[in-house]
């Protein structure tokens, strides 16, 4: 007896692995193996924004027109005791500009980050320029650094009174390593004996496999709060060392899990996928009918001298092509990579297939999210 219920738990087992398995390897097939730092981030570490106004010198001409810089220069030089009109400065050769970065997370005091420059007024090129120091702010408007150097711009505009050749926007630049930080920003990242992990793409399967994956390595001291975050809880090795603890938890690897969804952007006629999207069984018709019609209008002007008008005696060619219509029969569980596949066999356009794909999803045979963009 006990023999037959051994063969016979043998046999569900085997059964069971017969059926799991093709299911499994078609989900490692459509997602893979990942770390955890690629596809999450602990909560607290961010960058900055910060942003300012300044003043770009030394343009060849090709600085602003508007008050706007003129302005500027006579504020910065009632800084240096200086009293002057605005109307006692001419100059082209000065551009008012706006100034921004972001501040990356643990940058300290001394480090130099790449700021962008770009023009306020209606300069028409900032190549040759050179930032003034300019502080750069934070929202909450305090100075965390200071920008100045040479604007690079990538391109090039040139030209005269009836013709100008430019390559790139001009009126946008960089400046590598432009601003000096001037003050730090405190990451807490660590509340007291735990920390939080931060989902790019929230899901709640993928979150309980990255605590499933943590507690693997570490014990139970993981739990999905919601389908973004992940509360972690030091283990007693690293409750000295947390960033140490943060370093072994991004080598982690596990396979998230990802939403069936179809992308459109009908602009470019742009079809993304994922591979589990699926399509129930469907029949799907395609023609083409093509009308064209052209004006070939006739001018008839009368014999000399006989009194008659000139007239415009309208002529109009219809022509009209429809092809063979075909049909494309898909089974259940069809991906919509056959569907596409099975489009493309007969001569559908990108057009026709996002039609196709919205007809399909309306008619309920789209098991998946349609984002049409």
């Amino acid at each position: 007896m006990f023999k037959r219920f051994a063969a016979i738990s043998v046999l569900s087992f085997a059964l069971t692995a017969s059926f799991c398995l093709p299911a499994l390897a078609a989900e490692q097939a459509l997602s893979p193996v990942v770390r955890v730092k690629d596809i999450a981030a602990v909560e607290g570490v961010r960058a900055n924004q910060l942003t300012g106004m300044g003043l770009v010198v030394g343009l060849p001409g090709t600085g602003d027109r508007t008050g706007i810089a003129m302005r500027m220069i006579r504020n910065m030089a009632e800084q240096y005791g200086l009293a002057l009109d605005t109307k006692d400065i001419r100059s082209r050769n000065v551009a008012a500009v706006s100034v921004v970065c972001n501040l990356p997370a643990f940058a300290r005091s001394g480090q130099s980050v790449d700021v962008l420059v770009s023009a306020l007024g209606d300069a028409r090129s900032l190549e040759g320029g050179v930032l003034l120091q300019t502080p750069l702010k934070a929202a909450n408007g305090q100075v965390y650094a200071a920008a100045q150097g040479p604007v690079t711009t990538g391109g090039f505009s040139a030209g005269g009174a009836a013709a100008q050749v430019s390559k790139n926007i001009t009126t946008t630049g960089r400046i590598p390593g432009g601003a000096i930080i001037e003050k730090d920003v405190s990451m807490e990242f660590a509340d007291g004996s735990k920390l939080t992990l931060l989902l790019r793409q929230p899901d709640f399967t993928t979150a309980q496999r990255l605590a499933s994956s943590i507690n693997a390595k570490f014990g139970q001291v993981a739990m999905p709060v919601d389908a973004g975050r992940v509360e972690v809880a030091f283990p007693p090795a690293y409750s000295q060392s947390p960033a140490s603890f943060v370093a072994s938890l991004e080598q982690l690897q596990l396979r998230p899990d990802m939403t069936a969804r179809v992308v459109i952007n009908e602009r470019t006629g742009t079809v993304v996928m994922g591979g589990n999207v699926k399509i129930s069984a469907v029949a799907v018709s395609h023609g083409n009918l093509t009308v064209a019609v052209a004006e070939a209008p006739k001018v008839v002007q009368p014999e000399p001298f006989a009194g008659g008008q000139t007239a415009v005696v309208p002529r109009t060619q219809v022509a009209v092509e429809e092809q063979k219509g075909q049909v494309v029969s898909m089974p259940a569980s069809s991906s919509v990579e056959d569907l596409v596949n099975a489009l493309n066999s007969i001569g559908a356009t990108p057009r026709d297939i996002i039609t196709i794909l919205q007809a399909i999803n309306d008619a309920g045979a789209l098991h998946g999210e349609l984002v049409v963009m």
